[in-house]
């Protein structure tokens, strides 16, 4: 397939510019602090009318009180300075007494305007919540995209997706929901411990006391929340995997009556993945359910004290019923605030999560990168690589070149380096400055800009991926606004046409995830023509004629140099049919050059070439006989 890079830039409004500098979050806050901008104005709205809403739920309390025991009984008034005045505007307390239903409107409008500064808490706070997984979904995906093709191969796509999607909304929940919470509840528990501290200290500390009880208890959990949760998500990201990998190989699992097999993988790890989840619910059950009971003696302590109180004289009726209602609105907020500190480990683990994807170092040009011509000589001098943990050289000291326009067959068995080098070409992978240097027209590939390198190398891959669209979009998705008639030119030359218009729906013939609608020869076929639509100056074919019989194989072959013209191309190959054409043909052996010149002059050499040649020879005659 055509590996379209250059494509990553046509919308930046939704994954970001590459040229963006690489950023090292430290801490888990500078992430969040990144995720946050262009949120925190509605985060911050949201906690000034979180503290409206707290202390105009205070107010109410007050007023019931100060009805029972001023208006209705004949206590002297406990008001503030404030709430003196508005009683003298009001007529005084004998005017009062005489319309009960202006306090009641008092209560009413009180709730009213409590309801909607609550609505434009919920309003706020919904909106900056999704602002920020907006921001944090573009930019993780705007960060993919730049990762090192390494990085990919060593990261399991469904540990990927999970991350991207279970770990953005758990850190979603706690940033907009378990956060904010947490400024409310500490506002709300100043607020209620003062008012209620106003009309009888002693009671106030009764229901007080309980409240470290319950922060201690809930940090107690915090530390055996935090693995249990890690746990948690890395069987899932497990689980996640498999399904992914099974429903994308699907036809190979089939292919192979693998299907038992399978599922009992599946089932083993989705019993491990639960459970992680019933040990961590059985520590959750244990903490809600202590809380519980911890929360009953706040409420009977206040009630007792307050009991007490009014016997002894020193509390009021409406004081004791204030002091009830007080400690009412401290519960859930007080439950809610050990929640919040359990949610914490779930959402640091979270964080860390993607942390790690976005210090994961994208693949960055030079402050100088150039974008010199590529239709130019290419040639590798002295390359040699190394995969990471691997047991000795994928290639050694590899000396050859390109001629500018002219065709190059590389032929070799699996492992043989073939693949690794027009990797590095693509710098798909990375070559060490010591291991040798590929250069294009005398410039260093690590010197062009990886835009340019890849806009203007385009790679069939032996594996091609297709897209879940039409043959036609596929087709046309390395162009901006592809035109049909070039499509249908790119086509008949791969000779995919006469396929494409046998279907019912033709170009417009969705091809399904993967392109598992089609055999392996159209979808490599199809992946010839995604890169012939934009005629590149180089092109490699990484085996994508394996697939197709000789005689397509030969009309390729031919279509692709009638229309490629001056460019440069790469053939790899097993099959010495394909590249026997060639203007040079390299041999490679266990990541070595063994031998290389024409098709005629490796026959007469007697080496490596002519022994494959004749045993493909052989058996293509046995197959001819039979």
């Amino acid at each position: 397939m055509y590996i379209p890079y250059f494509r990553i830039r046509a919308d930046p409004e939704l994954i970001g510019e590459l040229s963006h500098d690489m950023q090292t979050y430290r801490t888990k806050t500078s992430l969040i602090l990144y995720f946050l901008k262009g949120a925190k104005r509605y985060f911050a709205l949201s906690l000034l009318f979180a503290a409206l809403v707290s202390l105009l739920d205070m107010i109410n309390p007050k007023i019931i009180s100060f009805t029972v025991d001023s208006v209705i009984g004949s206590a002297d008034p406990k008001l503030p300075a404030f709430g003196m005045r508005l009683v003298e505007k009001a007529g005084g307390i004998e005017v009062l007494r005489q319309h009960l239903l202006s306090l009641a409107l008092m209560v009413a409008l009180v709730g009213a305007l409590a309801a909607l500064a609550r609505f434009l808490f919920r309003g706020c706070n919904a909106r900056g919540a999704e602002t920020f997984v907006e921001r944090m979904r573009c930019e993780l995906f705007r960060h993919i995209m730049r990762l090192p093709y390494v990085w990919h191969s060593e990261n399991s796509t469904g540990d990927i997706i999970q991350r991207c999607t279970s770990d953005v909304q758990t850190i979603k929940r706690f940033i907009s929901e378990q956060l904010v919470q947490l400024v409310r509840t500490v506002i709300l528990i100043l607020l209620a411990l003062g008012f209620m501290a106003g009309i009888h200290w002693k009671v106030m500390l009764g229901s007080a006391v309980f409240i470290p009880v319950i922060v201690a208890y809930s940090l107690i959990f915090h530390t055996k929340i935090g693995p249990a949760f890690e746990k948690v998500d890395v069987a899932e990201g497990a689980l996640s995997a498999i399904a992914q990998e099974n429903l994308t190989g699907v036809r190979v699992v089939r292919a192979f009556g693998r299907e038992i097999y399978e599922r009992e993988r599946f089932e083993k790890q989705n019993e491990y993945y639960t459970g992680f989840w019933i040990y961590l619910m059985r520590l959750l059950a244990m903490y809600w359910s202590t809380a519980d009971i911890l929360t009953g003696f706040q409420v009977l302590s206040v009630v007792v004290l307050g009991s007490v109180a009014c016997i002894h004289g020193t509390l009021t009726a409406g004081g004791f019923i204030a002091m009830i209602s007080y400690n009412m609105m401290l519960i859930w907020p007080v439950r809610q605030l050990g929640r919040v500190i359990s949610e914490l480990s779930k959402a640091g683990i979270s964080i860390e999560r993607l942390r790690y994807i976005m210090n994961s170092e994208p693949e960055m040009d030079k402050a100088d990168a150039l974008e010199p011509p590529m239709d130019r000589d290419i040639v590798f001098d002295h390359v040699s690589y190394t995969y990471e943990n691997a047991p000795g050289e994928a290639l050694h000291d590899i000396s050859f070149t390109i001629p500018a326009g002219s065709t190059i067959g590389i032929l070799g068995g699996t492992g043989s380096g073939k693949s690794t080098l027009m990797y590095l070409l693509e710098r798909l992978y990375i070559l060490p400055e010591e291991c040798g240097r590929i250069t294009i027209g005398g410039v260093d590939i690590a010197d062009i800009r990886l835009e340019h390198l890849r806009k203007n190398v385009g790679m069939v891959l032996q594996e091609p991926f297709l897209f879940s669209r039409t043959l036609s979009e596929n087709i046309g998705i390395a162009v901006d606004r592809p035109k049909k008639k070039d499509i249908r030119r790119a086509a008949k030359a791969a000779s995919i046409d006469d396929a494409i218009n046998s279907f019912t729906a033709g170009y417009d013939t969705f091809v399904g995830e993967r392109g598992v609608t089609l055999s392996g020869g159209q979808k490599q076929r199809t992946a010839i023509a995604q890169m012939l639509i934009r005629r590149p100056p180089v092109m490699v074919f990484d085996d994508s004629l394996s697939a197709v019989d000789a005689e397509t194989d030969s009309h390729i072959r031919r279509s692709v140099k009638k229309m490629t013209g001056s460019s440069t191309v790469i053939l790899i190959a097993h099959r010495i049919t394909t590249l026997m054409n060639a203007d040079k043909i390299i041999v490679l052996d266990k990541g070595r050059i063994r031998e290389q010149g024409t098709h005629e002059e490796l026959l007469s050499q007697g080496g490596l070439y002519r022994r494959i040649f004749e045993l493909q020879s052989a058996g293509a005659d046995a197959l001819n006989e039979s």
